[in-house]
């Protein structure tokens, strides 16, 4: 998972003779196995990447053998390697129709036509959200495959289903649900190949990192543009998880850390919700990794993957991501990063730890976790962050690294990381973090959106945000933001075209027609709904290009029609006058013609009202 903090992706030359020392492959043999792929004791990319660390750790007795009956297709065949969407269904099929406890249910239909299958794992077999909502338990949402070529989730969680049903796992169901996806990007899951995430130590087939429409899911959270975004939304809403887990594999550094974790910011829209991931979260999961062999950190993301000591990224996601997504809908959200440089085997084995520790933890503290989601959605904060300033953070950081060394590359020229694989301490790295509020507003107590942005609003209703509709016209005060200085991105983003623009808000008095949504902010999803609509927030709907018809003039006047009409302004408008007079001593402005008869065209009574004028009105 590459996130915008982390610099080009680290590679390691083939003519670097300390490279092929430390992997302990001679030239001769790497010419060999680029020739002619060697899939046997080692992964298919081993040769190109840092040394690999032994490791044994308790969590390999979970491990069945081979040739036993109920062995996952990741177990069978030397866990190395990950099914098929055929296969790992028909697996599953067959767990299923051991028990009771469990069910499978699509979501929805991805593109190319395949189920986004669920199963649903309860002591009472609840096939539907009423049913499983009686059992008063809560919910733990773990979705693998987001980006499908980071698929420890579904090997970990197949054998985690496998022990619950047939082994000695069942009481993990007595006090929580368990909603688990094997494979949430199921198209990109299908585009399967040895080369893909040359930068990941297996499993030996990897899916691919988007959608068959070339979409990042975790991208998308927020304009939910991918079809396969859209259902999980509306299963989240439907299924009302207590708990979101989306796991992925990170790449960038080399380090100790095998499974890393993390979620929002104290500085957040969930306070609450941080506080109980931090403090009573955190600490059990940490204590259960350990215990069995892993070694458990928080997010790492290098602020330069060249010299670690500048410190590491505190990251405050905004909600394009789950874990941004779920601190604006206030659902406790936790971001798995395994490490990509670990064997297969250790990071499934330590997502399975993980998974396992949580269905306890969250079964044993549900009151009090029903309890910080409580507070964190009736809060109501009369101020609101959009945007965020980077600084220093007070407390450093020990890092558990890897010693690297810098060498000239004689291929790029460039001077590039040789990691050596010896474990190292880097004590009190700094920390910077995007934590001091920048771009702030008061809280708007409800938004008036006009019926003809129905885009707009299909996307607010998958969300889950309330909202009524004008029975008649009604005329109203409410305050407008006017947009200047639009600026669009030059390169397609994730399927759109982002602008930016300035916005100063002004008092309106609107006729709002019959159909027109009014969304209150005093809801569950307020604060959704308040970054997904001012158009200052990075992930509104504006920003993602749901609003660029606005940005486009449509009516003009002609120079032969302006000329006349600006005299007669000038002599019936003595202010007017005035304002043109001041105008003209801007050099630029003078000089140029279209310029100046634009600048009557706009004061004129024929301009276009609505041009450049965001559409969604605020009420105060």
């Amino acid at each position: 998972m590459r996130f915008k903090h982390l610099s080009a992706a680290i590679f390691v030359s083939l003519a670097s003779s300390s490279a092929i020392a430390n992997n302990g492959v001679a030239n001769d043999e790497i010419s060999s196995q680029l020739a002619e792929p060697q899939i046997a004791s080692t992964y298919i990319n081993d040769h190109i990447l840092p040394p690999a660390i032994e490791w044994h750790g308790k969590s390999e007795e979970l491990l069945l053998s081979a040739d036993d009956e109920w062995a996952t297709p990741f177990e069978q065949n030397g866990l190395k390697t990950s099914p098929s969407y055929d296969d790992t269904f028909i697996w599953l099929d067959k767990l299923i129709a051991q028990t009771d406890k469990l069910k499978k249910i699509s979501i929805g239909k991805s593109p190319q036509g395949r189920d986004i299958w669920m199963i649903v794992a309860s002591n009472e077999g609840a096939e539907t959200s009423k049913a499983l909502a009686e059992n008063n338990k809560p919910s733990i949402l773990v979705q693998a495959g987001i980006h499908s070529g980071e698929i420890d989730g579904k090997d970990a969680g197949m054998m985690l289903l496998r022990d619950i049903v047939l082994g000695d796992k069942g009481s993990l169901l007595d006090n929580a649900n368990l909603l688990f996806v094997p494979i949430f990007s199921v198209d990109g899951h299908e585009r399967v190949s040895k080369y893909n995430r040359v930068n990941q130590r297996g499993p030996v087939n990897m899916g691919w990192r988007t959608t068959a429409k070339n979409l990042n899911l975790n991208r998308d959270y927020a304009k939910a543009d991918a079809l396969e975004m859209q259902h999980m939304l509306r299963a989240i809403n439907e299924w009302q998880p207590s708990l979101y887990i989306d796991v992925h594999v990170t790449d960038g550094i080399d380090y100790q850390y095998d499974v890393t974790f993390g979620y929002n910011l104290p500085q957040g829209l969930s306070p609450s919700s941080y506080a109980w991931l931090e403090n009573s979260y955190r600490p059990a999961i940490e204590s259960a990794l350990s215990s069995q062999g892993h070694i458990p950190g928080p997010l790492v993301f290098a602020i330069d993957n060249t010299d670690l000591s500048k410190g590491m990224s505190l990251w405050n996601a905004s909600p394009r991501y789950s874990n941004g997504y779920g601190d604006a809908r206030h659902l406790p959200t936790i971001l798995i990063e395994n490490h990509s440089l670990k064997p297969y085997k250790q990071r499934v084995l330590g997502t399975y730890v993980m998974l396992e520790a949580t269905l306890k933890t969250v079964g044993k503290q549900a009151t009090k976790l029903k309890s910080a989601i409580k507070q964190d959605k009736y809060n109501y904060a009369p101020r609101i962050t959009l945007t965020w300033k980077e600084v220093q953070q007070q407390q450093g950081w020990d890092f558990k690294g890897i010693e690297y060394q810098m060498e000239t590359s004689p291929i790029s020229g460039n001077e590039v990381v040789r990691w050596t694989g010896v474990p190292k301490l880097y004590p009190d790295l700094p920390v910077i973090g995007n934590t001091v509020p920048d771009i702030s507003i008061t809280r708007p107590s409800a938004y008036y959106i006009p019926p003809q942005w129905q885009e707009v609003i299909e996307r607010l209703e998958i969300h889950g945000i309330r909202m009524t509709r004008l029975e008649k016209p009604t005329k109203i005060k409410l305050d407008q933001y006017a947009l200047s200085a639009p600026k669009f991105k030059q390169a397609d983003y994730e399927g759109r075209q982002r602008v930016i623009a300035d916005a100063s808000l002004k008092s309106v008095v609107a006729n709002l027609p019959t159909g027109t949504v009014k969304i209150v902010t005093q809801q569950p999803l307020g604060d959704l709904a308040i970054l997904l609509l001012e158009p200052q927030s990075p992930d509104s709907l504006l920003q993602w290009g749901l609003f660029n018809p606005i940005f486009t003039r449509t009516e003009y006047i002609e120079n032969y029609a302006v000329e006349p009409l600006a005299a007669q302004m000038l002599n019936t408008d003595p202010q007017l006058q005035q304002a043109f007079d001041k105008a003209l001593q801007d050099k630029a402005f003078a000089a140029d013609p279209k310029v100046r008869l634009r600048w009557f065209y706009e004061r004129s009574p024929y301009y276009d009202a609505q041009y450049l004028q965001y559409p969604v009105l605020r009420q105060q």
